[in-house]
């Protein structure tokens, strides 16, 4: 078999054909917009839109970067002119429960000139409350009353005076009260000492007499308060009256008003039987231009709670609220409801409840970051709540924590109709459906974002007008054909994959902005390629630090890793380091080591706990490898370790597996490795090459290496075949392996990867087992072989150790046993 041969520049990159667009710069291209790229997932967002069935809710799953909240912005805006229109929401008094304010629903449009029309009633209320009660035939009317009242009692007292001249007493009035006295003659009153000296028989006829009267005071007296209690009853009606042709004609023009509004009617006529009952009372009140935040809920009289606190108000144009809560707290959501400090004590009232993004979504449409809810204590509860309960109840914190004892106002619940859209990873979608049986009924609808599109030319126009939808919508310059097509090449570098291209927005807006910078530095009016080349690479610059301190250290001798010469069980791997928004790779020193054993392969990263479950696969796979191509030959006496030299982390994956059968089968076979090659890839158990990730940070991160120290023409990468499409690297890769000075290799199997390795034949077993003399599969067998006859020897050399010893214990048993040892002297 002969060595597979490098493979052409022409298959290290896809370029982008600027002519392809037919355009000179992206002023000629027409706009676009981010849902061109996913027509799957704007499939599932129409539909979750059109359903309006409850828990037909939306998670939009998507990478970070990818413009999933552009293609939300894009697709809810269009649909905000559709539907019924949402409501505008009002808190008002509860005039039956003042704790538990009242929610009124009005159309849209409607809700500001309800609290305007109320806040000028409330205005204008206590002047009209004033005019009426000061007004000439209101105090007569109290006047009379108060007259009428007052001779009532006159009359009363007059006439028991009157009944005690009869009977010979007199009724005083003194500073401590009333008082009975005998009499004598018309004005006077007898002293003491005359009222001793009459007959016994007329003292005690006077006696009776004061003590009647006495009783009869006690009875009017008992009257009075009653009688005052009636006056106060019959001064209210007055004011009722008087006040109810002034309210009656402010509250009629309220109603003509809202005339098609039944909750504004009735809430109205439940405004007027408050002012009406309330009466001459509501003057001492504050009037509307004062604090009227200060008016608590339990009670207190004021005009105040006349007003309308307008919760939620929508456009009168009928589109539907489309509202981002980017500080998903339980509060923003729900609502809160306010306190100010009255009097050193905290209190509030309907005028201080606030809406929340609930509330102000009703009715159309809510976005929420999902990691940013769930990150919120309490939030992703009380969002579930309000969707299964389909109504917002406002709740606070300390409530939930039952760290409340305070009389707390109860706002009547609103309730809700929207559409939920949760946007997040795709983990926690999965996480959610998995770990919480409420989410599935409440999200029904997924739309997952592509990462990536297929490149095709046609899937490369829509790109290019992205592209120019998004220079243009951001004010940049326009972009060259030239600098369009780059920015495409660095879509499929961004996938990975020159034959796909990222659904990545955000890295190209980012190094678009950064080339109309270069382009502007430069006075150019368009953005050419060299300036997209400019911000690519001073992209890199900028995340090169930890990358330049790995070859440093290379460099420097400080890690060992060779690009020249050859080794027994020592090969170059590469290992990719993800940091941030850049990755970058570096080679590191694979070796193996074999020696007598029982078939074992022991890997020293997982020995140490770095290995991951992954990497500890692949090398279990090595063992089954070197199971099915020698174990049926004769068992396995080989213990073998694999280690990453100067390794101090840990390790994942199994593209260095590979790399790893490569050194185990060198060491076996006593074959030197080339070490200008740097080899990565995923073997399975029959040793077919597996494609792995990060290809091209692989190639340019051991390319680095070799430019450093100086190409010689014989340095390259061995990677697997499967491979080559992924294959998008740097201009300078691609031209030191046209002029020569560096390879890439493909392969298919691992004895395509030695036989460039080696340059040997690999020398798979043929039908009858036997392997090509020299191949390296023929001289890993003889070392097997060796290993299998030294662990016999051993064996034997252990196995007639041991028969010896047991023949001379049995030679010695009949001088040491204790009959012979019967009547020897113990001192001699």
């Amino acid at each position: 078999m002969s060595p597979v041969p490098a493979l052409p520049s022409e298959r290290l990159h896809t370029a982008c054909d600027p002519s392809t667009f037919g355009v000179a710069s992206t002023a000629e291209l027409s706009d676009t917009d981010t849902s061109q790229l996913h027509p799957r997932a704007v499939e599932a967002v129409r539909l979750a839109l059109d359903i309006r069935d409850g828990g037909y809710n939306l998670f939009v799953l998507g990478e970070a970067g990818s413009g999933r909240h552009a293609l939300i912005s894009h697709l809810l805006a269009a649909e905000r002119g559709h539907g019924p229109a949402a409501a505008d929401w009002c808190y008002v008094w509860n005039f039956s429960h003042p704790s538990r304010p009242s929610i009124l629903r009005l159309p849209c449009g409607r809700g500001a000139g309800f609290r305007d029309h109320m806040q000028r009633f409330v205005e204008e209320l206590i002047p009209a409350i004033g005019a009426v009660f000061e007004s000439d035939d209101y105090r007569a009317r109290i006047g009379a009353l108060q007259e009428e009242a007052k001779q009532r009692e006159e009359e009363a007292l007059r006439a028991l005076g009157d009944e005690a001249r009869r009977l010979g007493v007199a009724l005083l009035r003194t500073p401590h009260g009333f008082a009975f006295m005998p009499m004598k003659g018309e004005d006077d009153t007898l002293s003491k000492e005359e009222f001793d000296q009459l007959p016994e028989a007329r003292q005690q006829e006077l006696g009776e007499h004061i003590k009647v009267l006495r009783d009869r005071m006690q009875q009017l007296m008992s009257e009075f308060p009653r009688w005052r209690r009636e006056l106060q009853k019959q001064v209210r009606e007055a004011g009722q009256d008087a006040l109810g042709t002034t309210v009656g004609h402010m509250i009629d023009e309220l109603k003509a008003r809202h005339a098609d509004l039944p909750a504004v009617l009735e809430h109205l006529d439940a405004v007027h039987r408050d002012v009406i009952a309330s009466g001459e009372s509501l003057r001492a009140a504050p009037h509307a231009d004062e604090d009227s935040e200060g008016v608590t809920y339990s009670g207190t009289i004021s005009v105040q709670r006349y007003q309308v606190n307008l919760l939620v108000e929508n456009p009168a144009t009928g589109a539907r609220p489309l509202v981002y809560e980017d500080h998903p707290t339980l509060q923003n959501l729900v609502g809160r409801i306010d306190h100010v400090v009255h009097m050193g004590t905290l209190v509030s009232n309907f005028t201080l409840i606030r809406a929340g993004a609930l509330h102000r979504a009703n009715g159309g449409f809510l976005v929420l970051d999902a990691l940013k809810l769930l990150s919120q204590p309490y939030a992703w509860e009380g969002l579930k709540r309000a969707l299964m309960a389909d109504k917002v109840r406002i709740e606070s914190l300390a409530e939930l924590v039952g760290v409340t004892g305070t009389v707390q106002l109860e706002p009547e619940p609103v309730p809700l109709e929207l559409k939920i859209v949760l946007v997040g990873e795709r983990m926690l979608y999965y996480l959610l459906s998995q770990l919480d049986p409420e989410f599935p009924a409440l999200f029904k609808i997924n739309a997952d974002l592509d990462s990536e599109i297929e490149r095709t030319a046609e899937s490369s126009a829509r790109y290019a007008r992205l592209i120019a939808t998004l220079a243009r919508r951001q004010g940049l310059r326009p972009l060259s054909a030239a600098a369009l097509a780059r920015l495409i090449e660095h879509a499929a570098r961004l996938a990975g994959d020159a034959e796909r291209l990222s659904t990545r927005i955000r890295p190209l807006d980012d190094r678009m902005h950064e080339a109309a910078h270069f382009a502007a530095a430069a006075g150019s009016a368009l953005i050419e390629r060299e300036h997209v080349e400019a911000a690519l690479e001073a992209h890199h610059r900028r995340n090169e630090r930890i990358g330049r301190q790995y070859l440093d250290a290379i460099l420097r001798g400080q890690m060992l890793v060779d690009t020249s010469g050859s080794h027994i069980g020592q090969v170059n791997g590469l290992a990719v380091v993800q940091l941030g928004e850049s990755s970058f790779a570096h080679p590191v020193r694979i070796t193996a080591t074999v020696r007598v054993g029982e078939g074992e392969i022991v890997d020293i990263e997982r020995e140490v706990h770095l290995a991951g479950p992954i990497h500890s696969k692949g090398v279990l796979i090595l063992s089954s490898f070197l199971a099915a191509r020698f174990g049926w030959m004769m068992p396995l006496s080989l213990k073998a370790s694999l280690v990453f030299e100067q390794s101090y982390g840990g390790v994942e994956g199994d593209s260095a597996s590979l790399a790893e059968l490569a050194a185990l089968l060198s060491a076996l076979a006593r074959t030197p490795l080339r070490q200008s090659i740097a080899v990565t890839g995923s073997v399975n158990q029959y040793g077919a090459v597996q494609p792995v990730g990060g290809i091209n940070e692989k190639i340019e991160g051991f390319f680095a290496l070799c430019t450093a120290r100086g190409l010689d023409g014989a340095q390259g990468v061995l990677i697997p075949r499967a491979n080559v499409c992924n294959l998008m690297l740097h201009a300078d890769v691609v031209e030191a392996v046209r002029a020569g000075q560096f390879h890439v290799w493909a392969v298919a199997d691992i004895d395509e990867a030695l036989e460039l390795l080696t340059g040997l034949p690999a020398g798979a077993p043929g039908e009858d087992g036997t392997m090509a003399e020299g191949s390296v599969g023929q001289r890993a067998l003889s070392g097997l072989q060796k290993l299998a006859r030294m662990r016999r020897e051993a064996g034997r050399r252990a196995g007639g150790a041991s028969g010896a010893a047991r023949r001379e214990g049995e030679a010695r048993a009949p001088e040491d046993s204790p009959e012979n040892s019967a009547g020897k002297d113990p001192a001699g």
